[in-house]
């Protein structure tokens, strides 16, 4: 009888541990979101590809919502948001697109960047539904790489997203995000790489203030335009 009663009491001892090893797919995400919330300024590499090709830069961020992303392809590009207004300079075309964006908790979330920002991540978690893409262990980055990430698939619970689904890569020793691929509602994939971060650097608020070129030609509030 006793042997039963321990053998018992090992396989519920095993289940127990075996439970607690086990995290949901919101729950993981959450807890990076969580790791994030305490972060208070980065910066990181970040390459974008698109269908036209790729573009490189190095972007900053900074609590609440600051954001900044300098460009060497295209060279000298620049998006900077400083809380309330957004600017984005197009040397190729010598304008600066100006928009107000409202404060609140989508202010800030006007580029793909700011996904990998506290912000972004909530906005994650509260707009769409989430798993795992190959489930809890980590997995190669790519077919060609060694770095082991988490994968996670998220797809929109309303029409109103921009993006209908996101993939997100997550490494689980740094629980930084190091791929981001965005699919819009017009089938557009947006890949967002990021790497080589820098963390609580105590960046300065003059960072995201942009002097853009008094050459360049103004367009004002852009995303309004007719």
């Amino acid at each position: 009888m006793k042997k039963i009663c321990v053998s018992i009491l090992v396989l519920f001892a095993a289940s127990f541990i075996f439970a607690q090893s086990i995290q949901t797919a919101s729950e993981y995400f959450q807890s990076i979101s969580d790791y994030y919330a305490n972060i208070q300024d980065y910066e990181a590499n970040l390459v974008i590809t698109t269908a036209a090709g790729k573009m490189q830069c190095k972007v900053s961020f900074k609590r609440p919502n600051l954001l900044r992303m300098d460009f060497s392809d295209p060279d000298t590009q620049v998006i900077a948001f400083n809380g309330e207004l957004l600017t984005i300079y197009l040397p190729g075309s010598n304008a600066i697109l100006l928009q107000n964006v409202a404060t609140g908790d989508d202010a800030g979330t006007a580029t793909g960047a700011s996904l990998a920002t506290p912000q972004g991540l909530t906005l994650m978690s509260r707009y769409y539904y989430i798993a795992y893409e190959s489930g809890q262990s980590p997995v190669p980055l790519s077919e060609e790489s060694d770095e082991m990430v988490v994968k996670f698939i998220l797809t929109k619970k309303s029409a109103s997203e921009s993006f209908k689904t996101l993939k997100v890569a997550i490494n689980p020793t740094m629980k930084l995000i190091r791929r981001i691929e965005a699919v819009t509602t017009a089938n557009e994939t947006f890949v967002f790489e990021f790497s080589g971060y820098n963390l609580n650097s105590n960046i300065p608020d003059a960072r995201f203030i942009y002097d853009a070129p008094s050459s360049a030609n103004n367009y004002n509030n852009f995303l309004f335009t007719e």
